[in-house]
Order: structure tokens, then C-alpha cells, then sequence
């Protein structure tokens, strides 16, 4: 059974930086695609950043230039730093991950239970 794990999300105020981390642990093959989304509420889950097994990143418009996206195979982790954090970012922010197993050899998309990042004005 693959889980994704995520952490670091909490409250800070406009202008400052989080950095979250997602884990998978299980039995997998590979780890292909990784990223963030996040849900506003009211909103629907947008995606934030991906990064790849071969590692060229996407980052989305809202995104770019404040967030960056990061992978550490050996740990099987991805990262997500904030910066520059404004209230618009408050939202749960889930991790994504596309993971080949010996049953889906091809990948299957696994998703975390979320983590909130509150920004306050």
C-alpha cells in the first residue's frame, strides 16, 4: 500500500516563507511525476507545481518566481518552498504523485490527505 505523507503547513503571516514536504512510503517500483495542488475555499483543486523523474519542474503562473519545487529520490520526498507568501495562497495544499508499482507498473496517481497553509494580512 503507497501512502503520500505531507507536512509543514501552518499559519504565517503575508510576506513569509513554508516549506512543505511530502513522503511516500510503500511498496513502488518508481516515483514518476510528483507535484502540489491546493483547494481554496470555495475553489477548485489547482495545480501549483510538478516535477518530473527527470527533473524539468512546471510551476503555474500564480506560482512563479515564489514557489519552488524540489525532489530528494533517495527520500522518496518532495518539497514545495514558499516564499513571498500572500493571503491568496491560504489554502490545503495536497501532494500528487504518479507511482509505478509491481500491480500498475505504468503509474498510478496516488494523492495525500492535504495540509493547510493559513496566510494572514
Amino acid at each position: 500500500q503507497v501512502q503520500l505523507v505531507e507536512s509543514g503547513g501552518g499559519l504565517v503571516q503575508a510576506g513569509g516563507s513554508l516549506r512543505l514536504s511530502c513522503a511516500a512510503s510503500g511498496s513502488f517500483i518508481k516515483i514518476n511525476k510528483m507535484g502540489w495542488y491546493r483547494q481554496a475555499p470555495g475553489k477548485q483543486r489547482e495545480l501549483v507545481a510538478t516535477i518530473h523523474s527527470s527533473g524539468v519542474t512546471y510551476t503555474a503562473d500564480s506560482a512563479k518566481g515564489r514557489f519552488t519545487i524540489s525532489r530528494d529520490d533517495a527520500k522518496s520526498t518532495v518539497y514545495l518552498q514558499m516564499d513571498s507568501l500572500a493571503p491568496e495562497d491560504t489554502a490545503v495544499y495536497y501532494c500528487n504523485a504518479e507511482i509505478a508499482t509491481t500491480l500498475r507498473p505504468y503509474g498510478v496517481d496516488y494523492w495525500g490527505e492535504g495540509t493547510l497553509v493559513t496566510v494572514s494580512s
